[in-house]
């Protein structure tokens, strides 16, 4: 069994930056793939970045130059820099961790961003 905890969420001016962390408890064997998701209220829950075991990044076009996902493999961490932020962003954002039939998903973390 595989524990998400995310931290690093607030509220942020226009403009502003964040940086999300995601720290994974037990064993992560098999884990192919970790990425954040945020929800909009009234919205779908949307895939913003991923990074797969191999290190290949995936970005939504809406944060492509913006947001950076990295992990340290070391710590079962994954981050998500956030530079130049939108109102737009505001959202609550998941962490998602994938496996060969499993998923594991954290209780996410409010961004809010507005002036």
């Amino acid at each position: 069994q595989v524990q998400l905890v995310e931290s690093g969420g607030g509220l942020v001016q226009p403009g502003g930056s964040l940086r999300l962390s995601c720290v994974a408890s037990g064993s992560i064997f098999g884990i192919y793939a970790m990425g954040w998701y945020r929800q909009a209220p009234g919205n779908q829950r949307e895939l913003a970045a991923l990074i797969t075991s191999g290190g290949s990044m995936n970005y939504a076009d809406s944060v492509k130059g913006r947001f950076t996902i990295s992990r340290d493999n070391a710590k079962n961490t994954v981050y998500l820099q956030m530079n130049s932020l939108k109102p737009e962003d505001t959202a609550v954002y998941y962490c998602n961790f994938k496996g060969w039939g499993l998923e594991y998903w954290g209780q996410g973390t409010q961004v809010t961003v507005s002036s």
